[in-house]
């Protein structure tokens, strides 16, 4: 493909849509349209045995409440994914970065989201947190078990696929390692 004129760009804070005239293969001119957006981190939270996921929050985007892992945006001029992972968890369950015991990263190079369509890029972490911290009960969503069936029971109530990308990395490297 090869990239004839620009015709469009529209920046927001949020994303930037670009419309491009593209050639491809055979010379056939196609008007091609995509979105750039910032990369995503989204964070497995585990302290001890629970899965600790935060109050469900209202997504515009399918106009529905959902339980989600703690997530976000990396944030523009942060250097690496992993830092953007404390910001989130102080956001989303209240913890700050002394109360993590351990940040360990599921994708070090990112997965790719919506590759024809986007070139945002997703980053799974996990992040132990202390065993001995109380966590805000106005923060804390729900809890459940880092077992096979309390898994099961969190993928049946997960809604966002990113999330369950992730759940999913953590639960095969977690239970390859237990083996």
């Amino acid at each position: 493909m090869k990239i004839l004129e620009r015709f469009v760009e529209i920046r927001s804070p949020w994303l930037t849509l670009i419309g491009e005239k593209l050639q491809d293969q055979q010379g056939k001119i196609l008007d091609y349209w995509r979105v750039e957006k910032a990369d995503s981190v989204v964070v497995v939270t585990i302290q001890g045995d629970r899965l600790l996921l935060p109050k469900p929050m209202y997504r515009p985007g399918i106009n529905s409440t959902t339980t989600d892992f703690p997530g976000g945006r990396v944030a523009e001029g942060l250097q690496q994914p992993i830092h953007a992972v404390p910001q989130i968890l102080n956001r989303e369950l209240g913890i700050s970065q002394s109360e993590i015991a351990k940040i360990t990263s599921l994708s070090h190079n990112g997965w790719v989201i919506n590759s024809s369509f986007s070139n945002q890029k997703l980053y799974g972490f996990v992040a132990e947190i202390n065993p001995t911290l109380s966590i805000n009960p106005h923060q804390l969503g729900v809890t459940y078990s880092k077992t096979s069936k309390g898994i099961k029971l969190l993928l049946q109530d997960l809604a966002c696929l990113q999330c369950r990308a992730v759940l999913l990395e953590w639960w095969q490297v977690h239970s390859r390692a237990a083996t």
